[in-house]
């Protein structure tokens, strides 16, 4: 991914799909295109991958807890 958004969500009553679509909502309000992954903290996922409409939510240890790092992957 070569630029992205970084959404920051601690709320515990909404779900991280929720959280997900609010930051991909808001790329694609930023810069016109919708994004197509999202980097959460790894211990925020209990599996490898997970779907959430058109965007593909992945762990990585480099992202803070309750962070989310929507772009487009190349």
């Amino acid at each position: 991914m070569r630029e992205g958004l970084l959404w920051f969500d601690d709320d515990p009553r909404r779900r991280m799909e929720e959280k997900v679509e609010q930051a991909a909502a808001r790329y694609r309000q930023k810069f016109g295109v919708a994004p197509n992954v999202c980097y959460v903290n790894d211990k925020a996922l209990g599996q490898a991958e997970v779907r959430v409409g058109s965007v593909s939510v992945l762990p990585a240890s480099t992202v803070r807890p309750h962070h989310f790092w929507v772009g487009r992957a190349s």
